[in-house]
């Protein structure tokens, strides 16, 4: 049998590893996505790494959290996100731009991509055939910096539908007793 698409993404962007369930592998990243709330920090790890430009195809900053303006704090970090986006190549999505994840998905999103993001809605974007999963802002600075995404090789199901859904259920129904079961 053939792969499926997730695996045939995880294939195409394995740097190391082998792709059985549970072993450690390192995947090439495509795309990075942060916010305002953990993308300071991640700006600030690139600083400390001495890094020019990001070495992805594409990386994106969304001021789209901290957007109350009870002082200069947020400003001023928005600033600074501003400037660092300027200096490293990184795609700036001002306050007022909207949500990052499905901004993301709507600007940037490629069927066949991988992407590291630093917001938990990150896996979003693996409703449009992506690979797409939610690290910590170190995890996404590194792969800002072209390294790897270290990750344990997932579990990947098929799930097969038969049949018509009873009136009122959904999708996410579906997913949550998937979830329930196993």
């Amino acid at each position: 049998m053939g792969l499926n698409v997730a695996k045939k993404i995880i294939q195409d962007h394995l740097v190391d590893g082998e792709m059985t369930p549970g072993t450690p592998i390192g995947l090439r990243i495509d795309q990075t996505l942060t916010q305002d709330a953990t993308g300071t920090l991640v700006m600030l790890e690139l600083e400390a790494m001495g890094l020019d430009r990001v070495k992805t195809e594409l990386s994106a900053q969304y001021v789209d959290h901290n957007l109350i303006q009870e002082d200069n704090k947020n400003p001023d970090d928005h600033n600074f996100l501003r400037t660092a986006c300027e200096r490293f190549g990184v795609w700036y999505s001002r306050p007022g731009n909207g949500v990052s994840h499905p901004v993301h998905q709507e600007r940037f999103g490629k069927p066949g991509k991988t992407m590291a993001g630093s917001d938990s809605h990150t896996p979003a974007a693996g409703a449009i055939g992506m690979v797409a999963i939610g690290s910590g802002g170190l995890d996404v600075a590194m792969a800002m910096a072209g390294e790897p995404l270290r990750i344990k090789m997932p579990e990947i199901w098929g799930i097969e539908l038969v049949g018509e859904l009873p009136d009122w259920v959904s999708a996410k129904d579906v997913i949550l007793e998937l979830l329930r079961r196993h």
